[in-house]
């Protein structure tokens, strides 16, 4: 579960809202090969998050 408040230094592989301890385990080190993977899980949501909001702007001017 979330702890707002927490440190949110990186995002934890099973945790997409950047704070330590959520999903089934509670780890707080990651090798250097999963924290690249998890930046890289992130980037690609962000990526998707764009998309999705350049299509909501595209769609409200066109109304």
């Amino acid at each position: 579960m979330c702890q707002p408040g927490g440190a949110q230094v990186h995002l934890a592989p099973s945790c997409s809202c950047g704070c330590w301890g959520c999903g089934p385990s509670f780890r707080r080190f990651f090798s250097s090969k999963e924290e690249k993977e998890c930046l890289e899980a992130y980037k690609e949501e962000l990526k998707k998050e764009l998309a999705g909001v350049e299509n909501r702007i595209r769609e409200i001017k066109g109304k």
